[in-house]
């Protein structure tokens, strides 16, 4: 039988594989990749939304396209890529057994990374087997990678940053998304995610979870009851929809089957069965190392830097690296991840209620339990602020590791500071140019230009707009709230597209002033 030979054999060509192979090249190491799917890339290419950060990690650009700088990276190393090729075996010697189309070869490395992922969660439900139930995550395959539309009315189960975002992507490829349901009794991801799904109009319905989907041989409708604190249905709360996609969002786990079968020591953890490892990803047999979500789940920016992190330690296993050039390159990637581990998302504070913004301000209830910031909320928070003058409105109103407006302002207009999770405000003493570099830089399209008296009665509010056909000059529409309730009728007096702004364009509505500080979104009249 013949075994081919590799210093360094990664499992798995996703955004901590790549990075992982990548690091470990850099210093001399050859190592080859396998991936089961088509493509390279891993969720990357899925993710068409910005990444929050800071500029080291990436923060303000698309997943696309850092998985497209992360590929010419890896080419540039000589990283070796193999595709459609699936890895069925790992055993302790560090041996690897690949089905590569019709042919099962074996290889040997002096190290193994895997970086396996996680796969998406399912729960039972009457109907869950239909036509039309699929997982968030298919349906960002089928968008994003396809470009086919999963449904045209959808209901998305589950809160989390998966299903906020995909709820908005949907919308974005012209579904309507009839509500979003969680068990639980509060949003579990940003709430920036939230309020941009929110203002479009979508209802949340938190302590609330499918009871039954209705069809034959496809999905016809959904029926959802409220639960009580033991998720018990309560009689009589039932709320129909007729739909023909439910969109199923409620976790991942990690796919670590692979180390376990090679007899890495496992723990039992509340997200799955993981490897247990060092901060590198060493795990308890020499030469075998884990990162990304295998190693526990979390973003694509920390699975990128956990696996620079085990190429690193990997580079010095194979005595590529001294002991001392490890060190201190695990301390400056240790750094850059520490700051994405902050905030009120920290890994410490999962499942914590945090009642108070690390400025003592108090969190809204309201973006909790119904997605959206009150009216009577918004101005208690740091970056809510009014002037005669065009000004930047940041409702960001979570701790959360973020900084691409501060970066974008370069009139120094807007403050975070040294911590990333701080929340942004607005320098009085500065003027807005009204150059829009905010509004389309943030993450989670939670900046507005404001200015008031534009004319007589009116101002004008520049949002975030990322939907086609864009509006053009004088077209009339609905201005929305918050609360996805329609306020008045707007005219659009200014739209702008740049290559700066990536893809993010600038619309700018003509607002009664009384409704002015709660217009927030635009919909255009049939």
């Amino acid at each position: 039988m013949k075994v081919t030979r590799y210093d360094l054999i990664v499992i798995g060509a996703g955004p901590a594989g790549l990075s992982a192979a990548i690091e470990a090249a850099k210093k001399g190491v050859k190592p080859i990749v396998f991936d089961e799917n088509a493509k390279p890339g891993g969720q990357l290419f899925k993710q068409i939304h910005k990444f929050f950060g800071s500029k080291e990690h990436k923060a303000k650009i698309r997943g696309f396209k850092i998985g497209e700088d992360l590929l010419k990276e890896a080419e540039e190393y000589g990283v070796e890529v193999v595709l459609n090729a699936t890895v069925v075996g790992l055993y302790s010697e560090k041996e690897v057994v690949v089905k590569i189309g019709e042919e099962v070869k074996h290889f040997k490395g002096d190290a193994v990374l895997v970086a396996t992922g996680a796969a998406e969660n399912m729960v039972n439900f009457p109907g869950w087997t239909l036509p039309g139930v699929i997982g968030a995550g298919a349906a960002q395959t089928m968008m994003n990678l396809h470009h086919i539309k999963p449904g045209e009315r959808v209901l998305m189960l589950g809160s989390g940053n998966v299903g906020l975002v995909v709820s908005f992507q949907l919308m974005q490829s012209g579904c309507e998304v009839v509500a979003l349901a969680d068990a639980a009794p509060r949003i579990g991801g940003y709430g920036v995610h939230a309020a941009k799904v929110a203002r479009t109009g979508v209802p949340f319905y938190l302590s609330h979870t499918i009871k039954e989907v209705e069809g034959t041989d496809r999905v016809t409708g959904v029926t959802i009851a409220q639960v009580d604190s033991h998720f018990q249905f309560i009689p009589g709360t039932e709320k129909h929809f007729d739909v023909d996609t439910v969109c199923v969002a409620v976790g991942l786990s990690p796919m670590a089957q692979l180390l376990k079968m090679c007899g890495v020591e496992m723990v039992d953890t509340r997200g799955g069965f993981i490897p247990k490892c060092d901060d590198t990803g060493a795990t308890s047999i020499p030469g075998v190392y884990a990162a990304g979500d295998v190693a526990g789940i979390e973003e694509a920016s920390s699975a990128m830097i956990e696996g620079r992190m085990s190429g690193a330690a990997i580079a010095t296993y194979l005595g590529y690296m001294t002991e001392e050039e490890k060190t201190e390159r695990i301390a400056e990637l240790e750094k850059a991840l520490g700051s994405l581990r902050k905030g009120m998302f920290a890994p410490e504070n999962r499942g914590k209620l945090i009642e108070k913004t690390d400025e003592g301000i108090d969190i809204s209830m309201n973006l909790l339990e119904k997605g959206y910031v009150a009216d009577e909320e918004i101005a208690r928070f740091p970056g809510v602020t009014k002037r005669r003058k065009v000004h930047p409105v940041m409702e960001c109103t979570q701790n959360i590791p973020c900084n691409p407006c501060q970066d974008a302002c370069k009139k120094g207009c807007i403050t975070i500071g040294d911590n990333i999770t701080s929340l942004p405000i607005v320098d009085p003493s500065v003027d807005c140019i009204n150059c829009g570099m905010c509004v389309a830089s943030c993450s989670g399209q939670a900046i507005f230009l404001v200015e008031e008296e534009v004319e007589p009665g009116l101002g004008e509010v520049t949002m975030p707009y990322e939907f086609l056909p864009l509006p053009k000059e004088g077209d009339k529409g609905m201005g929305l709230g918050r609360d996805g309730r329609e306020i008045v009728e707007v005219t659009v007096s200014r739209v702008r597209t740049s290559p700066a702004y990536d893809h993010t364009n600038l619309l700018t509505v003509k607002v009664p002033m009384e409704h002015l500080d709660a217009v927030r979104f635009y919909r255009p009249i049939a």
